[in-house]
């Protein structure tokens, strides 16, 4: 028997041979005769052998493609998984075991959630239950899988369901190590966002506030913020204050309050990192950090189940101006290198402010210096009791251009002055001393109507001071007849003396006035006398103490004027603190001076 045999055949109709495939069988045959013979059939089978080479031929391709797949997969993704159409795993993977070190018996139907990290296995599970139900043509995420090796890393899946005709008879995927470039787009995601919440922040504390909330719970667990007010000044190795001005925590306002002043000692990992001026990390077991880092009873700072911390020294010019603390807890994946550079990259952010912060502190010591050379104490004057009081602004340096003074002339009258230079910096402190010592000068100099002196000290400043102006209250208290006390004093451009008499009348003396210093040329400074009666009390201000913003200035005035009234007959110094305890607020803009004189009951 020969089967599919070739046979090139010519036929009429064709113009060229065609191969057809026959079977030959030969057999012995009997006739009914009884004689003998043989038959043999012949059976054409052309088109069997063309499908089966056909089949032959598509199987080869398959199994080609197939190593072909299995060979890029190898070379694309470090795992390859298989599961039923409900989604549990039904073929071993060795690259996740490699991976992951979860065994067969572990790994497979959906024993593969349990490497998943916690906090990403219920929208893991979301995603993937939504892929089966829907049969979504592409499955695709990322999520961190836990190592054989210890900690994290992140994978990003991608998976699709194989179909027979309509039916979906598995699910095959590749999981990918993406955690560089995940890393990467969190650094991107971060940094745009704490560049759109600190746009507008210029104040260091509130700087430090928003990167803090920016920081939790993409980086940590929980994050304290402080600043250094003693940057400047304080000896390295000794004590350190801080001032807390934000704390949040992944579960909420679970750590101390912001807006707190703590006093660390020595031996704390706070002052070591302010010291070092480079970050100080610690990885430990949950809640069992080392006695360097948490020495017992000194860490607010630390969450109680952390089992890693980073103490980052913010540095502006080789001074520690502040410092960030970050936690993780519990089983998340400790804070290690890419976490310290990334939070580093953040808190640059705040350079700016605090490099402003630092400068005011070193303009606010030069200042203080300046301050405490020309605002003397008062004389002692027989039949005179004198106060003087200085309040700086709260935003601006320690002292800007407000001065008083007051002193004995040659003739036995006392002068009293207060006055403010335009500007609330260092330079208009040095302006407001210049101007100080030469007013003093020219009142000695010429025993002359309080007008004229100023009218003396307008024109120096004109020449001297061109860009200068100023206003002043020059007072001066004479006794023209034993036991009468006069006052004559001249007002440019300056809220006006109060007089509080000794029943409680109070009332501004609004005569002698001018225009500012500084601003008109020859302009006449007029001088106004007014009686003192016995008891009553002078008061001289600077214009901190009566304005406040969005206020009319005859609104602050008729406060201070009630304050006045109701505080007259407490003694000098309580009726001066009493006031400024009235009048001025937490968020006060402007330097306030003021001198109070009293006459002694006769």
């Amino acid at each position: 028997m020969l089967t599919a045999v070739p046979i090139d055949l010519d036929f009429a109709d064709s113009p060229q041979e065609e191969t057809r495939y026959f079977t030959f069988s030969v057999s012995r045959a009997t006739v009914s005769d009884g004689s003998r013979g043989v038959l043999g059939v012949i059976v054409e089978t052309t088109e069997q052998v063309t499908a089966a080479r056909r089949i032959r031929v598509l199987s080869e391709e398959r199994r080609r493609a197939l190593l072909r797949y299995r060979s890029l997969v190898r070379a694309g993704s470090e795992m390859v998984w298989v599961t039923g159409p409900e989604g549990g795993v039904t073929e071993p993977s060795p690259g996740w075991q490699r991976v992951t070190g979860q065994t067969w018996q572990e790994f497979r139907d959906d024993g593969w959630i349990d490497a998943v990290h916690p906090d990403d296995r219920a929208s893991v599970i979301e995603r993937w239950s939504r892929a089966l139900r829907e049969v979504q043509p592409r499955f695709t995420h990322t999520y961190p899988l836990r190592l054989a090796t210890g900690g994290y890393r992140h994978f990003a899946v991608d998976a699709a369901p194989v179909r027979d005709g309509d039916t979906v008879i598995e699910w095959i995927g590749t999981c990918r190590d993406v955690e560089q470039e995940w890393q990467d787009a969190r650094r991107e995601r971060l940094l745009a966002r704490a560049t759109a919440v600190t746009a507008d922040t210029a104040r260091p504390d509130e700087m430090l506030a928003a990167l803090t909330a920016v920081i939790v719970p993409e980086l940590a667990d929980s994050c304290t913020s402080y600043l250094l007010p003693q940057a400047l000044h304080r000896t390295p190795g000794t004590a350190l204050t801080a001032e807390r001005v934000a704390a949040v925590t992944r579960q909420g306002p679970a750590v101390p309050p912001p807006h707190h002043t703590e006093h660390l000692g020595p031996d704390s990992a706070l002052v070591r990192a302010a010291d070092l001026r480079r970050p100080v990390h610690a990885v430990f077991p949950p809640g069992s950090p080392p006695p360097d880092i948490a020495p017992p009873g000194t860490e607010p700072w630390l969450a109680p189940d952390a089992n890693s911390v980073v103490l980052l020294p913010v540095v502006v010019d080789g001074t520690t101006a502040a410092l960030v603390v970050a936690c993780v807890s519990g089983d998340r994946p400790s804070l290690g290198q890419p976490e310290i550079s990334l939070l580093q990259t953040l808190l640059e952010r705040a350079h700016t402010p605090l490099s402003n912060a630092l400068e005011y502190q070193r303009t606010r010591q030069v200042a203080l210096a300046l301050q405490h050379s020309l605002l003397t104490e008062p004389p002692d004057v027989p039949g005179l009791d004198i106060a003087v009081r200085y309040r700086p602004s709260n935003s601006a340096a320690e002292v800007g251009g407000d001065w008083y003074d007051s002193f004995v002339l040659r003739d036995g009258a006392t002068v009293l002055t207060v006055g403010d230079v335009a500007g609330h910096d260092l330079p208009a402190a040095v302006t407001m001393g210049q101007l100080r010592n030469m007013l003093r000068g020219l009142t000695l100099d010429r025993e002359e109507p309080t007008g004229d002196i100023l009218r003396r000290l307008d024109t120096s400043i004109q020449t001297l001071y061109l860009e200068c102006t100023a206003t002043c209250v020059l007072a001066r208290i004479e006794r023209p007849t034993p036991g009468r006390l006069q006052l004559h004093y001249s007002v440019a451009g300056h809220p006006p003396p109060l007089l509080v008499e000794a029943d409680g009348t109070a009332h501004f003396l609004n005569e002698g006035r001018s225009p500012m210093l500084g601003l008109l040329p020859d302009t006449r400074h007029s001088t106004a006398v007014h009686p003192l009666p016995p008891s009553s009390t002078l008061l001289l201000y600077t214009d901190g103490l009566v304005e406040r913003r969005n206020e009319d200035l005859t609104d602050g005035l008729d406060r201070l004027r009630r304050h006045a009234s109701t505080a007259a007959r407490r003694p000098l110094a309580p009726f001066c603190d009493e006031l400024l305890a009235g009048m001025l607020t937490a968020d006060n803009d402007d330097d306030t001076a003021l001198v109070a004189l009293r006459l002694s009951v006769p």
